[in-house]
């Protein structure tokens, strides 16, 4: 299993990044994490897992630990295999994925291309139990607040995921109401 690379980023394809690690390049489909630190620097760290099928070897990259542990969660999710994995883990911080999960959100996955109802519904039942959280996630989450307020927030022209991303920025322990207000002065 090649876990990690460090090399220098030598050019970037339709399917990813090509990294040279001692003249040899490995091509690794890699998350915007990614992509952003590898632009312009010398030399990059990448987490990476090695995906084995019958006709490849494929190498998926990843910013940090937290980004590839919950990649390889998705895998284990009936129906879901490396592409759209990495689709889910490219679409937003690990931090909001695990929260949207944690509080039983589908909705919040039905927004990423691959991704229909029911797949977005099996995801979040089937890591639901499995995801504790731990000094990565943002404190607990009270289900019904937090979709209360991103619900609101759609009603008001946001798509799910500016929701997303304008609520993480809001004191989480707020009731709705006040996170709603927060997130439009924020915004504003």
């Amino acid at each position: 299993m090649i876990s990690r690379l460090r090399g220098a980023p030598v050019g970037r394809t339709a399917e990813g990044l090509v990294l040279d690690v001692g003249g040899v390049g490995y091509l690794v489909a890699a998350t915007p994490g990614v992509l952003s630190r590898a632009e312009g620097a010398g030399e990059v760290t990448v987490e990476t897992y090695l995906h084995v099928r019958e006709d490849a070897l494929q190498l998926y990259g990843f910013a940090g630990q937290a980004e590839r542990d919950l990649f390889v969660r998705l895998l284990g999710v009936t129906g879901i295999g490396p592409k759209v994995a990495l689709a889910v883990v490219s679409s937003g911080s690990v931090d909001e994925l695990r929260r949207a999960i944690t509080v039983g959100d589908p909705a919040r996955f039905q927004v990423i291309p691959g991704i229909g109802k029911k797949t977005a519904e099996r995801i979040v039942l089937e890591l639901k139990g499995s995801l504790v959280e731990d000094e990565e996630t943002a404190g607990p989450v009270a289900a019904s607040g937090e979709l209360v307020a991103r619900e609101a927030l759609v009603e008001l022209g946001y798509t799910v995921l500016e929701a997303e991303r304008a609520l993480a920025r809001v004191d989480p322990e707020l009731p709705p109401e006040e996170r709603v207000r927060e997130a439009l002065r924020s915004a504003a």
